[in-house]
């Protein structure tokens, strides 16, 4: 859930007012007659405005002699925050231990089962059983990518045995486990200038798997490696050759619509939101709950920023038009200057 922007002494006010949750992290009030400061969801009965002060926080609040209230207790996490804190800590421990139940998790976190499920998914936008099966996947690539024989690598990542493994490998990988081994060595790709630096194109017999961006050639290909191991170069020859310029001409002018058809590999999770995002027309922008709530998953903002970072496809995909809900710029997997450029040059093409 994302917070409110509380400028100004009569934002705080409103936001007491209307015991807004999303403002409890941004400040706290006092009341001059009760010695008490609150969080500004607190429900107890609302006090005279001329009896309130604002602190930007706990510690100021004690400072100035107030102490907290008993009632929403704002020296403590807010409710929000212990979500929160749980759900990390299952992430970890689910890192951490690929074998872990729902109910052990769950004790783990001192909660039950279905409750815990449905928070859990509510933050992630996905179930904790999907979850570790996206973990154990990670684990497969690493040790794939590392070197390691396929069975060692499947039973290491937490796979209960190879049979289970191969029933999904192809929509975990993209390919089959002794592909991504090698490299995939149908993955080839190549590199040339464009208007926001260099841009490395990755074909694979699907279509076109990956687009980055950057200014330095050997970092490119360090990132490809880790997404397609062994992946060759070739030279900008030939129909290859014609391609590669096609995806460049296509980023460069989106006046230029990209014909070649492209092999989008992500968690199903991922592909709604890279769907999503393909819908945000050009020159315009969403926030982050935006894209949640556009996929029917309104809680799952992190999620939404974890898939816009995963995002392979550079442009073509345009996580460059998310920010946030007030309009400000996010990150950026190939940097808040590109990001910038690209909806600069997006809005002003829009206005033309």
């Amino acid at each position: 859930m994302q917070n409110l922007t509380c400028m100004t002494d009569e934002d705080r006010w409103l936001a007491v007012l209307a015991r807004n949750p999303r403002a409890d992290n941004q400040f706290v009030f006092a009341v001059q007659t009760t010695g008490v400061f609150c969080r500004p969801s607190c429900r107890a009965r609302r006090p005279l405005r001329k009896n309130v002060h604002f602190f930007p926080d706990v510690q100021h609040a004690r400072q100035a002699g107030f102490r907290p209230c008993k009632r929403c207790m704002p020296d403590k996490p807010s409710p929000q925050e212990q979500k929160l804190a749980k759900v990390e800590l299952a992430c970890r421990l689910l890192a951490q231990d690929p074998a872990l139940t729902l109910h052990a998790l769950a004790q783990q976190v001192a909660s039950s089962p279905f409750h815990f499920h449905r928070l859990f998914k509510s933050v992630t936008g996905m179930t904790p059983k999907a979850w570790q099966q996206a973990a154990r996947e990670q684990r497969l690539r690493r040790a794939l990518a590392d070197g390691e024989k396929i069975t060692d690598a499947v039973l290491g990542a937490g796979f209960a045995d190879s049979s289970s493994y191969y029933r999904k490998a192809n929509g975990a990988l993209g390919m089959t486990a002794k592909q991504y081994r090698k490299g995939d060595a149908r993955v080839r790709y190549a590199m040339d200038d464009c208007s926001l630096g260099r841009c490395l194109v990755g074909e694979s017999e699907r279509g076109i798997c990956a687009i980055l961006l950057g200014d330095d050639d050997t970092a490119l290909t360090a990132e490809l490696l880790t997404l397609f191991p062994n992946a060759r170069q070739e030279p900008l020859e030939g129909a290859f050759g014609k391609r590669i310029h096609q995806v460049i001409t296509s980023i460069d002018s989106r006046a230029v619509p990209l014909a070649l058809p492209l092999d989008i590999r992500g968690t199903a999770f991922q592909q709604r939101v890279w769907q999503a995002l393909r819908a945000i027309p050009d020159g315009e922008t969403a926030s982050y709950q935006q894209v949640a709530k556009a996929i029917g998953k309104p809680g799952a903002v992190r999620a939404v920023a974890g898939a816009c970072a995963a995002n392979k496809l550079a442009i073509i995909i345009p996580c460059h038009r998310v920010v946030h809900s007030d309009g400000t710029l996010s990150g950026y997997r190939w940097g808040a200057a590109r990001k910038a450029l690209l909806l600069q040059r997006e809005s002003l093409s829009e206005e033309a």
